[in-house]
C-alpha cells in the first residue's frame, strides 16, 4: 500500500499528524495541516516541511482554494484528522445543508464540510471527554447524525493516553468516522493504569486494558510509564536556569525513543520563580493541603502540587510551568517542570522543533494531542487500506 495522504484541521503543533506519521504498519503523510495561530502553524511546518499550511480561521478558508492553489486534489486526502475546540460545540445544531462553504457554520460544521467536501476514507476528531454529556448527549446525537446524513458510519469511544504508552492520565473522546459500510476499530491498550481517572458514566464507552490468556499463553500488559521513566535521564536544573547537554543515558526504553540520539538538550529552562513560590514549593505534595495556610490566600485542590514520580502525570495544561493553577512541580526537584519535561509527558520526542516563544511553546505543548496517541489511532486504523 502506498503513502495514506491525510490533513489535519485545528492542528496546532501537529503532534496528532506526527503520530499517524510515525506508524508502522501503514506509511501516513500530512498534506495540509491549518489552524489559526500563526505560531502554531510555524511549529507544524518545522515537523511537517513537505506539507501545506493555513494559518486562518477555518470558517474563512473555502476548500476550493485548498485544490485551486495547493497542488491538493480532492482525490488526494485519504482521512481527515483533527479537534475542533470544544467551544464549536455550543451552538451545534442539525446540519444544514451540504453547502460546504457556508459562512454561518460553527467551527464543528467546518470539520464536517471538509469531510464532505474530500470525501476522504476516514476521519478521525478527537475532543474533551464532557462532549458526551454535553446538552445530556442531544450534542453528540446530532454531530453523528451529521455525519451520517453526509454518508458516514460513525461511533465513538474515550480513551486515556496513559493506556497507549503515553506517562500522562490524559483523556479524550474520539470520534472514528469511515464511509458507509467500512469497518471502525479502535487502539487495544498497550499499557495498563487502576488508578483513578474521570471516566464516563457508560463504562462500555471507554477503552480498557484487559489482560487474558489465548492460546494458553497469559498476556500480560505492562504498567502504565511514569513521569520518572519519562523524565528522570534528564539533567538537574534549578529555577530560573538552563541546561542544554545530556549528561546521562537514557534509563528506560521510553526515555530512548524519545531521546533520538540527540546532542544538544533543547527547551530544559526552568521557570525563575519568586522566593515566597520557592518557600511554597519546598512545602508542595499531592494537593494543595500540604501548603502551610499561612503561604497562600486561594487557588484549586491541584494548586502548588507535586507529580508523583511513580505514576503516569495528571493531564498536562496550558500553565504546566506555574505551579499555581495546576499541579506541575517536579517529583523530587524543587520547581515547576520544564518545557523539555512537559514535552517528554505529552510523548514528543526530543527532535521535535517548536516555534514561538517559551510562553507560546508551552501552550503548545498544554494543547497538543500525544503522538503516540496518534499513532495507537493511526495503527487501528490500518486494516481499512489493507
Amino acid at each position: 500500500m502506498g503513502e495514506i495522504k491525510f490533513m489535519e484541521l485545528f492542528c496546532g503543533t501537529g503532534g496528532f499528524s506526527k503520530g499517524f506519521e510515525n506508524c508502522k504498519r501503514l506509511q501516513y503523510k500530512a498534506v495540509l495541516g491549518l489552524d489559526m495561530l500563526p505560531v502554531a502553524i510555524r511549529t507544524f511546518k518545522l515537523n511537517h516541511p513537505e506539507a501545506a499550511c493555513i494559518a486562518s480561521d477555518i470558517r474563512k478558508v473555502r476548500r476550493r482554494y485548498i485544490v485551486d492553489n495547493m497542488s491538493i486534489s480532492r482525490r488526494d486526502v485519504d482521512l481527515i484528522i483533527g479537534g475542533p475546540p470544544c467551544q464549536g460545540f455550543s451552538s451545534i445544531r442539525p446540519f444544514r445543508s451540504s453547502n460546504d462553504d457556508d459562512p454561518r457554520n460553527n467551527l464543528f460544521e467546518e470539520f464536517a464540510s471538509f469531510v464532505n467536501y474530500f470525501r476522504p476514507r476516514a476521519f478521525v476528531m478527537e475532543n474533551v471527554v464532557g462532549l458526551a454529556t454535553h446538552k445530556n448527549g442531544e450534542t453528540m446525537a446530532i454531530l453523528e447524525d451529521c455525519f451520517h446524513t453526509i454518508g458516514y458510519d460513525t461511533d465513538w469511544m474515550i480513551l486515556n493516553a496513559a493506556h497507549f504508552g503515553v506517562p500522562q492520565k490524559r483523556e479524550r473522546l474520539v470520534i472514528i468516522g469511515v464511509e458507509s459500510g467500512g469497518k471502525i476499530v479502535f487502539p487495544v491498550p498497550t499499557h495498563k493504569y487502576n488508578g483513578a481517572t474521570i471516566g464516563y458514566r457508560n463504562r462500555e464507552r471507554m477503552i480498557m486494558p484487559t489482560e487474558r490468556t489465548l492460546f494458553d499463553s497469559e498476556i500480560r500488559l505492562p504498567c502504565a510509564i511514569t513521569v520518572s521513566e519519562a523524565i528522570d535521564d534528564l539533567p538537574p536544573v534549578k529555577a530560573g536556569m538552563c541546561v542544554d547537554k545530556y549528561t546521562s543515558s537514557p534509563k528506560t526504553d521510553y526515555q530512548r525513543d524519545r531521546w533520538k540520539g540527540e546532542s544538544e538538550l533543547t527547551l530544559h529552562t526552568a521557570t525563575q520563580h519568586t522566593a515566597r513560590m520557592l518557600e511554597i514549593i519546598k512545602h508542595a505534595g499531592k494537593n494543595i493541603s500540604s501548603i502551610p495556610k499561612h503561604l497562600i490566600t486561594s487557588g484549586f485542590s491541584t494548586s502548588y502540587s507535586r507529580l508523583d514520580a511513580d505514576e503516569p502525570s495528571p493531564t498536562i495544561t496550558v500553565n504546566f510551568v506555574h505551579p499555581a493553577s495546576n499541579r506541575c512541580i517536579h517529583p523530587v526537584q524543587d520547581r515547576a517542570l520544564t518545557p523539555r519535561e512537559g514535552a517528554r509527558i505529552q510523548s514528543f520526542d526530543d527532535d521535535f522543533l517548536f516555534a514561538g516563544s517559551r510562553t507560546q511553546i508551552v501552550k503548545q505543548i498544554g494543547n497538543a494531542v500525544p503522538p503516540l496517541l496518534g499513532k495507537a489511532l493511526g495503527e487501528s486504523l490500518a486494516d481499512l487500506w489493507g
